[in-house]
């Protein structure tokens, strides 16, 4: 078995493209980088469309390997783990049918299905993980890629049993056939071997292993790219960290940001942190503890369990070293419960009832009044005492209560509250669970378990508690489903339960803005005007209403959210009557609002799911005419006018950032839709750079006739030179807006007309095809420049 996957990929990819499957062609070349790179939005918003084609097209071998790189990104950068397994073993099945046998991915499925049982329960699948992948590892020839893909999962396996010196060695010896084959070894097998070096404590040969690999890379012309960079930095702080050279493990360690964006550094980046920690080097906050106490919950959500159980354990030590005992003892309970989904116990056991024990022994703080007077102190202090402290003093006030049952709702509502702002979201439910049973009517306890239960993302819990509701509180459970259904972007749901909750209570505001924002998401941008302008008949006034009803009077969000919404129907009426709420002013007192404000940046969704940031001129308060000419990947083009959120998605730089950074931020707004369509086409330019000047003239030239251009190519961009094959001459690659007044057969006379005395010609294909013009030309210089 020796098929070179990426030359079938190539292959694959081209015969989809000359039979006009173009969405499927690219998403074969795209999914990879989507998978390996994290990109989890735009492997999501491909994936489904790509599979369906596969399937309709009948080409399994094509299906086998969109499902393989999607569990590549479900494991490997989602970690998922029970979750992900019924995909596993049945994708391991359909590529072992005859029809997919034969598929070069179908040996990939393997190392997919090794890496969901190791996610479950590594230890407790060593077995199987064993038997699956030394049968493979037997049939296909050390030449081929995945032979050093599944060596490495072979040696984690190995790891997991307790095995590293028989995984080194494994290693080592799959390395040397690899190389006796004439295949190298991949950064990431040297990055695996310098984890097990590290578990055998030698930590000096995984800094020379790590150098010596990345100078080897370096060497042969291939640059690192931030996922190298990243794992080689933390890799390296790990080492150092532990022979206690911490100054320069700090220096390389990855900032929590990234380890909060990219969950696969997580594991590792949390044991630097605590070897760090215990070295007096790194502190150990409150804020660290949210943090790994979040990725726990992650973790225990996607049925990862041993992966959870282990940074359970690591984030329960934390919690022991700050006196955090509430935190702890919350922890090694999840432990228990995390303990009952392994196979394998011996020696994690252990440690969490270690856990336990240990934070049983840290003492409960003494009460600075009794037990039903805290949560009045609390309040009164609020925000001057640290979380870990505040939820010790209030879970000790509630084991000591004994008074009037009101008192204890509130101890409980209070310490699910500061459990819940710890990450424990999870306990805070069971917690509040609990109290319900016993005070089944309080309004708060319901609320408050349904904002936990959505934000841990129970949807069972969720369920749950509606159906109880439904019974006492209709609006109530219409509420709590609304507010799941829009966590989960299911925005027409959204609306027939905000319909039916304003039926039995219309005065509702919150309810409205929700039902609002859900039209919105549709693009029933009149039904969201209608809901905006009913909160302003609905409203409270602002003065003289109490601070705990302020959600009912009018906000400035609801005003500029109602700009919007009429903006996008073109009432230009209702967006000066709200603009001058907020005192906006405007050039004329009536009629469209086409302004010329300042440059922002308009984030579009691409076909592919990616984001696109585009340049454009604010023309109003809701509104922008953009400035690039666009692919067709987009539904848009150069001179559309359209209607963006009012929300920055990024926040301005502060006062300490440096005046160039100040002067070149722009405003960041998300797409609505598009408004007014300005009708360009585009057509593709390439070639030799002419230079500054005759450039510059051309797109004066261009603009003067109504044309759009915009530059897509770099400065490194080169072509060939015609004379001499081995030089390069600068290149330009750009795009021609041509407009709806103009034909393809005029814009091909233009470009003619304005490069015809430059040095090199510059090369439009598609735009001379579609003039009717002879192609030959552009053919030839396509040929010699390279392009």
């Amino acid at each position: 078995m020796s098929t070179d996957i990426w030359a079938w990929v190539h292959d694959t990819h081209q015969q989809l493209a000359e039979a006009g499957h173009h969405r499927l062609a690219e998403a074969i070349y795209e999914l990879p980088g989507h998978a390996n790179e994290g990109r989890n939005e735009q492997l999501d918003a491909v994936f489904p469309e790509a599979l369906a084609a596969a399937r309709a097209l009948e080409l399994p071998w094509v299906e086998v390997y969109l499902r393989h790189w999607r569990m590549q990104n479900l494991l490997n950068k989602r970690h998922q783990g029970e979750q992900a397994l019924p995909e596993a073993v049945d994708l391991l099945e359909f590529a072992h049918r005859e029809q997919t046998e034969g598929c070069p991915q179908s040996v990939c499925v393997v190392q997919d299905f090794a890496i969901c049982h190791a996610r479950v329960d590594g230890p407790g699948y060593v077995p199987e993980r064993l038997a699956v992948l030394g049968e493979t590892l037997e049939r296909i020839e050390p030449a081929r890629a995945c032979f050093d893909c599944l060596s490495r999962e072979y040696s984690d396996a190995l790891e997991d049993d307790g095995r590293p010196e028989e995984a080194l060695t494994h290693l080592d010896t799959a390395g040397a056939r690899m190389q006796a084959a004439g295949q190298r070894l991949s950064l990431h097998f040297h990055h695996s071997r310098a984890g097990t070096l590290h578990l055998l404590g030698r930590d000096e040969e995984v800094l020379a292993l790590l150098d010596g690999a990345e100078s080897r890379e370096r060497a042969r012309g291939r640059e690192l790219d931030d996922s190298d960079r990243r794992w080689g930095a933390l890799l390296r702080a790990r080492a150092l960290a532990r022979l206690g050279r911490t100054g320069e493990a700090l220096a390389l360690l990855p900032p929590l940001a990234e380890a909060e964006q990219h969950a696969d550094l997580r594991p590792a980046w949390v044991t630097t942190v605590e070897t760090l920690v215990a070295a007096g080097a790194h502190p150990n906050t409150a804020e660290l503890g949210v943090a790994v106490t979040g990725w726990v919950g992650y973790l225990d959500a996607a049925g990862a369990h041993r992966p959870c159980l282990d940074l359970l354990l690591a984030a329960g030590r934390l919690a022991l070293g700050r006196g955090a005992r509430t935190v702890a003892l919350t922890l090694a309970a999840t432990g228990e419960r995390k303990l009952t989904r392994l196979r394998r116990t011996e020696g994690v056991a252990e440690q969490v009832a270690a856990l336990r024990a240990d934070a049983e022994a840290l003492p409960e703080p003494e009460l600075p009044v009794p037990p039903g007077e805290l949560v009045a102190l609390l309040a009164a202090r609020e925000g001057a005492g640290s979380p870990e402290t505040d939820v010790d003093l209030v879970a000790a006030a509630r084991s000591r209560h004994r008074g009037h049952p009101a008192e204890a709702t509130d101890l409980v509502l209070h310490l699910a509250g500061l459990l819940g702002g710890l990450g424990h979201t999870r306990a805070a439910a069971d917690l509040l669970w609990e109290r319900l049973e016993q005070d089944p009517g309080h309004e708060q306890l319901t609320g408050l378990l349904g904002a936990v239960l959505i934000d841990a993302g129970d949807g069972d819990g969720v369920r749950r508690l509606a159906d109880r509701l439904m019974a006492t509180s209709p609006a109530d459970a219409h509420w709590t489903r609304a507010r799941w259904a829009a966590a989960e972007s299911r925005w027409a749901e959204v609306g027939e339960h905000c319909a039916a909750l304003l039926a039995e209570e219309p005065t509702r505001i919150n309810t409205r803005r929700l039902a609002a924002a859900a039209a919105t998401e549709l693009g029933d941008h009149a039904r969201a005007q209608r809901l905006y302008e009913e909160i302003l008949l609905h409203a409270l006034p602002a003065e003289g209403t109490a601070p705990e009803e302020q959600h009912r009077t009018v906000q400035e969000p609801d005003l500029w959210h109602l700009i919007t919404a009429a903006t996008a129907n073109r009432d230009w009426a209702a967006v000066r009557s709200a603009g001058a709420r907020i005192g906006i002013e405007f050039d004329r007192p009536d009629g469209p609002v086409d302004e010329e404000w300042q440059l922002v940046t308009v984030r579009a969704t691409r076909t592919n799911g990616a984001t696109a940031d585009l340049p454009a001129v604010r023309t109003g308060p809701a509104t922008a005419r953009l400035l690039p000419v666009l692919g067709d990947d987009l539904a848009l083009n150069h001179g559309d006018v359209v209607v963006f959120a009012p929300a920055l998605l990024d926040p301005p730089p502060g006062e300490d950032a440096p005046e160039q950074v100040r002067e070149r931020w722009r405003p960041v707004f998300r797409l609505l839709t598009l408004l007014d369509p300005a009708g360009f086409t585009t057509y593709w330019i390439d070639g030799a750079w002419p230079g500054d000047r005759k450039w510059t003239a051309f797109r004066r030239a261009l603009a003067e006739a109504g044309y759009g251009v915009w530059a897509y190519s770099s400065d490194e961009y080169a072509v060939t030179d015609p004379k001499d094959a081995d030089e390069m001459l600068p290149g330009i690659y750009a795009a021609v807006g041509v407009p709806p007044t103009a034909r393809a057969a005029e814009a091909d006379a233009l470009l003619q007309r304005l490069t015809k005395r430059w040095k090199h010609p510059l090369a439009w294909v598609d735009l001379a095809k579609a003039a009717g013009a002879d192609t030959a030309r552009h053919q030839e210089i396509v040929e010699r420049y390279g392009l």
